[in-house]
């Protein structure tokens, strides 16, 4: 397997608006969007590329309602991902394409679908961290909680996690994709300035830093009528496992990041900070308590 991997990530704003277009009319245009610039990638080599999450539609979990579930499709055989595959096979690209997932009527889930090199499917992660709690984020209207565990796909070219947007804010599950040998781990994300914008490039080189792989972060941009909940502020951004930010998209702009990623650099890092070998899980059984332990004053009385 080569150790130096061309990678891409894919920033795009969605300007057509529900209350003017129909869902499958905004679905098209923005898959038809993603393809040119897939193509871009392509151009300049891109080996792996992820997309941004729900990337062929608006960030729709700014409202509650049931129409949104038309765009559900099965994953794998759903058209998008299928369509994908094609891409995959003539650009001899892997790529983390994330959709809509419909397990049966009623049931959905906010899934990537990873596919390699040639257009096979690899498998899918199901988003774990559901959002509910800020204003134009309902997300539990629309996602059942992920149960694909955290797996790491063996692509042509590197062995490749998937967090989506939430997911960043849990260190849990991003060490387990460390234990189970990513080398690069894609959080696909939506999210726009004001609370969280200070954490974008925090959290996740320090995932980077404690688990010892790169991190390719996406954000979509702009705003999205009619919701205009916020400005997606892009960013998107490759850091390596010291935790530097190395190559980075503009704030407003569709774009296609591309870098060089230089996987020696994991072997290296890890022979310096020897955190899986010092790690203490004999230790941590409280960390999958379904409830905070109670103090130790509380616990005496």
């Amino acid at each position: 397997m080569p150790r130096s991997v061309r990678c891409g990530l894919i920033q795009a704003r969605c300007e057509w608006s529900p209350d003017k277009h129909s869902l499958a009319d905004i679905r098209e245009k923005m898959i038809s969007k993603h393809e040119k610039l897939i193509s871009v990638a392509a151009k300049k080599d891109v080996q792996v590329l992820c997309l941004q999450e729900l990337f062929y539609g608006p960030y729709f979990c700014a409202e509650q309602q049931a129409r949104w579930y038309e765009i559900t499709e099965t994953v794998p055989g759903g058209p998008t991902v299928e369509r994908m595959q094609k891409l995959a096979k003539k650009h001899k690209m892997a790529m983390v394409i994330p959709v809509y997932e419909k397990e049966m009527s009623g049931l959905f889930y906010n899934t990537a679908a990873v596919i390699d090199a040639d257009g096979s499917y690899l498998g899918k992660y199901r988003k774990h961290h559901i959002p509910h709690c800020h204003p134009g984020f309902w997300e539990k209207f629309y996602f059942t909680p992920g149960n694909t565990g955290y797996p790491v796909f063996e692509t042509r070219y590197a062995r490749v996690g998937v967090y989506i947007c939430y997911d960043r804010h849990f260190p849990e599950g991003a060490r387990i994709l460390g234990l189970n040998g990513a080398e690069i781990v894609f959080n696909p994300s939506a999210t726009v300035a004001g609370l969280s914008e200070y954490l974008w490039e925090l959290e996740q080189p320090a995932h980077a830093v404690a688990n010892g792989y790169f991190v390719g972060a996406i954000n979509r941009v702009g705003t999205e009528a009619p919701w205009n909940m916020g400005e997606f502020y892009g960013k998107s951004y490759f850091c390596n496992p010291r935790g530097k930010i190395f190559a980075q998209a503009s704030r407003d702009k569709d774009e296609v990041v591309v870098a060089d990623l230089n996987l020696y650099e994991i072997d290296q890092v890890r022979a310096t900070w020897q955190f899986f070998r010092d790690r203490r899980p004999d230790s941590y059984g409280e960390i999958a308590r379904t409830h905070a332990p109670a103090r130790r004053d509380e616990a005496a009385n």
